[in-house]
């Protein structure tokens, strides 16, 4: 147990996740409300002409929201929290990554800056992927010998 487990995989190439849902600056919460019904994800990108210009998370979205939508105590106030756009709660100009990033430097890059994703671009800052907690997660375990699982 005293040795240095070494990753199997270097990059964040080799362990992001692709599929990737992004959303429009302009898509209204509840938009983002029915996206974030239907898929399984935390993290929504925010794209501008193919470009990222923000994240979403879960998180976001809900401190933006009534805590009374969908409830009997639902007022129209309430409901027209869901008419907000994307780029009224989104974060701006996220910290992005190249698919070659190493892990390590990426992992720490995620600690650094207190965020739990990094969008993973091409050189043209398009959409390749998404790094996230989870996929560091599964990558440091699938690197430690079977006896610890």
């Amino acid at each position: 147990m005293g040795t240095q487990l070494e990753l199997r995989v270097k990059t964040v190439g080799a362990i992001m996740t692709s599929r990737v849902v992004t959303i429009e600056m302009d898509d209204s919460l509840q938009v983002i409300q029915e996206v974030f019904r239907k898929v399984k994800f935390h993290h929504l990108v925010v794209v501008d002409e193919g470009k990222i210009v923000g994240i979403i998370s879960d998180r976001d979205f809900f401190k933006a929201i009534s805590p009374f939508v969908n409830t009997i105590s639902e007022t129209n106030r309430d409901r027209a929290t869901l008419e907000k756009r994307a780029h009224q709660i989104m974060s701006r100009n996220p910290h992005t990554v190249l698919k070659t990033c190493l892990i390590e430097h990426a992992a720490l890059m995620m600690l650094k800056r207190g965020v739990s994703c990094l969008p993973v671009i091409n050189a043209d800052g398009m959409v390749e992927g998404i790094l996230t907690w989870k996929d560091l997660f599964k990558a440091f375990l699938r690197s430690e010998p079977d006896t610890l699982l």
